[in-house]
């Protein structure tokens, strides 16, 4: 009976030990719940959407309204929510969540016309829900009231992006004549919009992605436009601080609705993703108690860390001595440089092979003189990633090397972010911020849509400013050496952000050049006097970003055998438009003239500023920066540039101009603009 009451009592025990760890554990867990799906299409058994009114699933899309083909049709709303709310904003410090969110969708006018009356994605409370009198007509779905004279009330907080086919004259509302997207809190009067095209008698398909910057409040959607038949991006921003008007908690949903007129409306995919917040009051609030069990644990499992700490080491030592001469230079000390950086991690290897799918095709981004890019999801992260992967050749690991060393301790808005490394299975892997929008030189070169004007000179605004980061804002001067259209990045707002570091060098600020290297680069983005010497400085690094400008303004490569002979070089086509005083003449045909003539001059000008062949005329980063700002007037460039054809010769042949050098020494066939997708 003593023996049966000991056992009872250490049960108890036991059990209440567990409970308080657990108890104590689920302290220490940040409160936070962020949210991610992704729906490329939507089957009928999704049980993770709710669907309120008139949405129900239709093969692969979600149909959000009827139509005016359907029977008994009056007017129709509908609405899709994801059943889990996600935390917007953390209650202790007030603190935002980030987030991002993508669909595409068709309105489908069905040759009638008029047609009416659009689509809305929006934030609203948890547990709201569709009131379908509200939402009829001109309300989108939205539960606003919309009287004929007044403000139009919401019935609860929501913020929404809307695509509004129907022109509501009312003066609570007081839409624009033509389609449009707008940006609306608490109201159907929109505080921002732009004039939209969706190719609604066409029945085309649109996408948008919407993302809001916790940081600068800033809540921005990119969105298609149909400009004669092609589709071309837009952008439309609002600065907005979602702390005013939503809770802490909320859902996000697309709605739709119709009134006397009528448009079909379908979703065809939706992801979204928010970042993680943690409540820093608990946080606080445990940190004593924490430390506490912290030590007593601490002590329980020295032993077995010593024991295994011991096999660790006994591990390393035996395979570094089956490892080979290139992967030695990973040591003790090569360690501990790579993780002297605050921000990148080391990921292990098999985090990374469950994050793509062990490295399947099917995520494969793109392929690069480094190796392979692979989309991936991080599921502490919650956040898609790019996963640079390589094997580890002896040029390999001197590139990986420079990449982790520079760029894990640069901090910059228009820098791909690195977020980890790992070296294992003799295989080099970089983890990168994922950029939804891929690469530049894919926009300007080879995607069915279109970018604008307005996005085009943001990103060259944007790339210099990452570029004058690298050149004076840092402790030590970065240069880049590979600057070219298919490493600059789009996130999902079309910013810009420079990438892959795999041939960037640190200079002392005040020196002229970096040491004397192997020659690699982009022929066509390598300056001449780079080529011709093997010196790298800010110079070359200012020609290439005038060769990119240049591409942004023309659309066109540096060297392309498709044009006239005359035409074939870029940069000497543009030269002679200048000399001719037509330089206008320059830009893009694609953009049919939707452009600001004053912006397009400054940016060819610049463009060829830059990419001056003496280098002592080129101006530095700053600037070029100052120009384009309109705060510097434009320069003054020679109009006799004859010389450009003798002196530039050995590096116009066609062959060159489009090869990219960055394998230059591993004894491999350089390859033609592969790394499209590369961070």
């Amino acid at each position: 009976m003593v023996a049966a009451n000991n056992s009872l009592t250490l049960t108890i025990s036991l059990t209440s030990n567990s409970t308080k760890l657990l108890c104590i554990l689920f302290l220490l867990i940040p409160f936070a719940t962020p949210l991610t799906f992704d729906f490329p299409n939507f089957p009928y058994n999704i049980n993770t959407l709710s669907l309120e009114g008139d949405a129900s699933f239709e093969g692969q899309f979600l149909r959000l309204t009827r139509s005016a083909l359907d029977e008994a049709t009056t007017v129709s709303v509908g609405r899709a929510t994801h059943i889990q709310p996600f935390l917007l904003r953390e209650k202790a410090t007030g603190k935002l969540a980030d987030f991002t969110t993508s669909f595409t969708f068709v309105i489908n006018s069905q040759k009638h016309y008029p047609y009416a009356d659009g689509l809305a994605l929006f934030l609203a409370p948890k547990g709201s829900s569709l009131n379908r009198t509200l939402g009829q007509g001109g309300s989108l779905g939205l539960a606003i009231e919309n009287p004929m004279t007044g403000a139009s009330r919401a019935q609860y907080p929501v913020v929404a992006i809307e695509f509004d086919i129907f022109q509501n004259t009312v003066q609570s509302v007081d839409d624009p004549v033509e389609d449009h997207v707008g940006i609306n809190v608490n109201s159907l009067k929109s505080l921002v919009t732009k004039p939209w095209e969706g190719g609604i008698a066409d029945a085309q398909v649109n996408s948008a992605t919407v993302s809001y910057d916790s940081k600068s409040k800033n809540l921005s959607v990119a969105y298609t436009n149909y400009m004669n038949g092609v589709q071309v991006m837009r952008y439309l921003d609002y600065i907005v601080d979602l702390n005013r008007y939503l809770p802490d908690c909320v859902i996000v949903g697309i709605s739709g609705a119709t009134g006397q007129e009528f448009a079909l409306h379908k979703i065809t995919s939706w992801n979204f993703t928010s970042t993680s917040l943690a409540d820093e009051i608990n946080v606080k609030k445990s940190a004593n108690f924490s430390s506490r069990i912290a030590l007593n644990i601490g002590l329980s499992v020295v032993g077995c860390i010593i024991f295994v700490g011991g096999l660790v080491l006994a591990w390393i030592i035996w395979r570094k001595k089956r490892e080979g001469e290139s992967d030695r230079m990973f040591n003790y000390s090569m360690e501990y440089e790579f993780e002297k950086g605050t921000g990148p991690r080391k990921f292990p290897y098999s985090e990374l092979a469950r994050a793509t799918g062990n490295f399947v095709e099917g995520e494969k981004l793109g392929e690069g003189g480094f190796g392979g890019v692979y989309k991936g999801f991080i599921k502490d992260l919650n956040s898609y990633v790019a996963v640079k992967r390589s094997k580890g050749s002896q040029q390999g690991l001197k590139e990986y090397a420079a990449e982790v060393r520079i760029i894990s301790r640069l901090r910059h808005r228009n820098l791909v972010q690195l977020i980890g490394w790992c070296h294992e299975k003799r295989q080099l892997l970089l983890v990168y911020e994922f950029m939804p929008n891929g690469s530049l030189d894919f926009h300007l070169f080879k995607a069915k849509s279109l970018l604008i004007w307005e996005v085009r000179y943001r990103i060259a605004l944007g790339l210099a400013s990452g570029l004058f980061y690298l050149h004076e804002g840092w402790e030590q001067c970065v240069l880049h050496r590979d600057i070219k259209s298919s490493n600059v990045m789009l996130d999902s707002n079309f910013s810009a952000k420079l990438g892959d570091f795999g041939l960037a060098r640190l200079v002392e600020h005040g020196e002229q050049y970096s040491p004397i290297t192997k020659l690699a680069g982009t022929m066509g983005y390598m300056a001449p006097e780079y080529v011709t010497t093997g010196k790298a400085s800010k110079q070359s690094d200012v020609y290439s970003f005038g060769v990119v400008a240049l591409e942004i303004a023309c659309g066109r490569k540096p060297s392309d055998p498709k044009f006239e002979s005359s035409q074939v070089s870029m940069m000497e086509w543009v030269w002679e438009l200048y000399r001719e005083e037509k330089i206008l003449q320059a830009a893009d045909p694609k953009l049919h003239g939707d452009f600001d003539e004053k912006q397009i001059e400054r940016l060819l000008i610049v463009g060829l500023w830059c990419a001056h062949l003496n280098y002592n005329i080129r101006p530095s980063i700053q600037q070029a920066i100052q120009v384009l700002n309109f705060e510097d007037p434009l320069p003054i460039l020679p109009s006799n540039m004859s010389m450009i054809s003798t002196y530039f010769a050995p590096f116009l042949s066609h062959s060159m101009w489009d090869c990219d050098t960055t394998s230059s020494g591993r004894g491999e066939k350089p390859s033609l603009n592969a790394s499209d997708h590369l961070p």
